[in-house]
């Protein structure tokens, strides 16, 4: 019999990966911005206090990488603090040259302030050869507009 030990103990939490450096890997194609939130700051380590969406509804943000990219993390975090709201988002990827995207996660999320305020989802992926990944946002599925935001966006 084979056998081997492993070490549950052993975890790598987001704080521990080595990101990467977007700004000189990707060009990012949003479908708009607030001056005093642009997309760099939920895209770059270290920036704040993230995105947010000028319009309110449905936004997206697309990572179209110079050479594709194998993906093995996508770090996601939402803030909400003002209002009660229920959002959905969408990740998709696409090894580009035509290629149809393909669904990674679409995933709904209620934040109720001022107890449950932020959202975090890290997701393992196995994507090879990536040449874009699209982040769909809507905002609200019920009730008044409004703005899409993220505080980070981050892959590994």
């Amino acid at each position: 019999m084979r056998k081997r030990i492993i070490d549950h103990g052993i975890k790598s939490s987001p704080d521990d990966q080595a990101w990467l450096e977007l700004e000189s890997l990707a060009q990012v194609e949003v479908s708009s911005e607030q001056a005093q939130h642009p997309i760099e700051a939920a895209l770059v380590p270290g920036a704040s206090p993230g995105w947010r969406a000028a319009a309110p509804g449905q936004q997206v943000i697309r990572l179209m990488f110079d050479e594709p990219q194998n993906l093995r993390l996508i770090h996601l975090v939402f803030d909400e603090h003002e209002r009660e709201r229920l959002q959905e988002y969408t990740l998709r990827w696409s090894s580009g040259d035509g290629q149809p995207y393909c669904e990674i996660v679409r995933q709904q999320y209620t934040f109720s302030p001022p107890t449950t305020t932020t959202e975090v989802e890290d997701y393992k992926v196995n994507l090879d050869s990536c040449a874009e990944l699209e982040l769909s946002i809507v905002p609200v599925l019920r009730g008044s507009a409004a703005h899409a935001s993220i505080t980070e966006f981050r892959l590994a």
